[in-house]
């Protein structure tokens, strides 16, 4: 246990002696919180230079942090290769997915699941969620009895049987056993920006009751990464999927040279979308989310500095030198469509692997799971932008088309929730 060391800031650390593993209720005062970090790409490495720092000078936790890393060999800059959790331990550098930042001492790259998750009393979840059911049993049997966690993941799983959307925070929730609660933590944060210190909003989104949620907030939070709470989680979490999906629109925007005007007009509309998803599907969603980081905020940065943004806009110019040489062939229009729709499968692949150094895309992912739970439903025409977004990145149909997905339905506002569509 600690005995007083320094960060990397020179602020002495709690002076805790011990911990018993088998009394930490959260909901109390006195809980002394182990933090494990499940995911070490680029987002949870950043994070983990807040937490990681935060723990050494709370009381109430661990100094301590275990980083859940994914093992695989790197190459360094001699060109000799190494484990990726030796370089973390020995550099504390993620060099692959955060390069150039310092991790502080205290977070420790485990390659072991098990071992990383061992008596963690708090679980902060970043990483792709299609990962996560193979994962969730070996996490359960690790973690403390009444562990608690942070989603940090932006995505939306689906009901194969029901069509319907799930919270990846309420799918963790029935994975971990029927105590275990699960937040979210949204907000407009791209992962390079918090790294380097940049000032900028979270949101945390739970229902932990007092004190825990302000506990779990004081965790992430610092004077340059600002954490407000909130306790609609599912809003918040809905909105930090769908917005990776207007930022799919937002690229092929930037592709076409619109400029600003357009985007300020795809991100309204957008926000608009996604209110209505959120409505419409989840009972509770409170209109003061969408004002939230995690809402309107969100949607700005994504849509003009992340990821999803990036990788559309070159998918939109790769796309239309395409169609315009399909249209110098002589081909059958059928045989075009299908070669189209091939084409681009493809092409979101291989600029996934161009531009992400390993990384993943969730909002092509997120596209066709909110698209099939709409048009199950029949109600796709009534989300026209995430409609024609589709049908752009998986349908082959003209990039210059997402401006007619814009001013599809310029007037909508507001829809009112349909209780017989709420999943929880």
């Amino acid at each position: 246990m600690n005995s007083g060391p320094q960060d990397d800031f020179g602020i002495d650390s709690n002076p805790q002696n011990s911990m018993n593993m088998d009394s930490n209720p959260q909901n109390s005062a006195e809980q002394t919180d182990k933090v494990c970090i499940i995911g070490s790409g680029n987002w949870g490495s950043a994070i983990a230079t807040l937490v990681g720092r935060n723990c050494q000078r709370l009381p109430n936790c661990e100094s301590t942090v275990n980083m859940w890393v994914y093992e695989e060999m790197v190459e360094l800059a001699d060109g000799t290769s190494q484990k990726l959790t030796e370089v973390i331990n020995s550099r504390h550098e993620n060099v692959k997915y955060l390069p150039g930042i310092r991790l502080p001492s205290n977070i420790v790259a485990v390659p072991d699941l098990a071992e990383a998750c061992e008596g963690a009393t708090l679980l902060i979840f970043v990483l792709p969620h299609q990962f996560l059911p193979r994962l969730m049993p070996t996490i359960k049997a690790a973690a403390h009895p009444s562990c608690r966690g942070v989603s940090l993941i932006k995505g939306l799983d689906f009901d194969q049987e029901t069509k319907l959307p799930v919270l990846i925070s309420r799918g963790i929730e029935e994975a971990m056993g029927p105590d275990f609660q699960c937040g979210v933590l949204m907000g407009a944060n791209v992962a390079n920006g918090v790294a380097l210190g940049q000032m900028c909003e979270s949101t945390l989104a739970s229902s932990f009751g007092p004190p825990a949620d302000e506990i779990t907030r004081q965790i992430f939070h610092t004077p340059t990464f600002q954490v407000q709470h909130v306790s609609d989680v599912a809003g918040a979490e809905v909105c930090g999927a769908l917005k990776n999906v207007i930022a799919l629109g937002a690229g092929f925007v930037d592709g076409l040279d619109l400029g600003s005007n357009t985007k300020a007009a795809l991100l309204r509309v957008g926000l608009l979308e996604m209110a209505k998803f959120c409505k419409m599907f989840f009972r509770g969603v409170k209109d003061d989310t969408f004002t939230q980081s995690c809402g309107m905020a969100d949607l700005i940065t994504t849509c003009y500095g992340g990821r999803n943004r990036k990788c559309a806009e070159a998918f939109a110019r790769q796309q239309m030198e395409q169609i315009e040489e399909e249209e110098k062939k002589d081909e059958m229009q059928d045989e075009i469509i299908a070669d189209q729709e091939k084409m681009c499968e493809l092409r979101w692949q291989k600029i996934e692997e161009d531009l992400l150094n390993g990384q993943k895309l969730q909002g092509t992912l997120t596209a066709q799971e909110v698209h099939l739970v709409l048009d199950s439903r029949g109600i796709l025409d009534s989300f026209p932008l995430i409609k024609t977004i589709h049908e752009i990145s998986f349908k082959g149909q003209p990039i210059n088309k997402i401006v007619e997905g814009i001013v599809a339905n310029p007037h909508q506002g507001h829809c009112a929730s349909d209780s017989s569509l709420y999943v929880r």
